[in-house]
């Protein structure tokens, strides 16, 4: 009996570690930059993971039309990143990987929002789209998905992003924890 016992708390405690570590406040910096005059992106190993900034084009997916990678990557953007800072780092940045490089949009895109980067800690150049560092989702493992929408992991909120920077609606088979009545601590207050 006790060994089932730690085997059950080992694994919770390994769930627990693993949120904390990609939870864990960025120690990034960022400064803001004007917004992109249409130069091509820089490359990185990074920009080529994330399928970088060059090229931003839209999609329409099945919750709404996306702003998505030149490979047809949905792009997505982390609630609690300020428009001068990127609040992901470490093992969200694994699962999370920034769009770096300078943006432009796909000539058929009709993007107007603002764009521009900010100067991550390990000194790469993310680009940003009406004030939000920009990110791909490593769970999206083909073009048109949008699985991360709505997800609340790595301390907060993950949104795709829009045209009109508008939050794209939240799939409706997984509420979000906040509105779940045992989120409270089981008492439902």
């Amino acid at each position: 009996m006790r060994t089932r016992w730690w085997a059950a708390s080992g694994a919770a405690a390994a769930v627990v570690f693993l949120a904390a570590c990609g939870s864990s406040a960025a120690t990034s910096s960022g400064s803001a930059s004007s917004p992109s005059s249409g130069a091509a992106a820089a490359s990185s190993p990074a920009s080529s993971a994330a399928g970088g900034a060059t090229g931003i084009m839209t999609a329409s997916t099945s919750k709404g039309t996306v702003l998505t990678t030149a490979q047809g990557r949905t792009i997505y953007w982390f609630a609690i990143d300020t428009p001068a800072k990127s609040n992901c780092s470490g093992t969200c940045a694994t699962f999370w990987p920034p769009v770096t490089g300078k943006p432009t949009a796909a000539a058929t895109a009709s993007l107007t929002g603002k764009w521009g980067t900010i100067t991550r800690a390990d000194g790469t150049t993310q680009a940003t789209y009406d004030g939000h560092p920009l990110y791909t989702y490593k769970g999206d493992t083909a073009a048109g998905q949008d699985g991360g929408n709505g997800l609340n992991i790595s301390g907060g909120l993950w949104w795709a992003m829009t045209p009109s920077g508008a939050k794209l609606a939240a799939a409706k088979s997984s509420p979000s924890p906040s509105s779940s009545p045992s989120s409270g601590g089981g008492y439902g207050y």
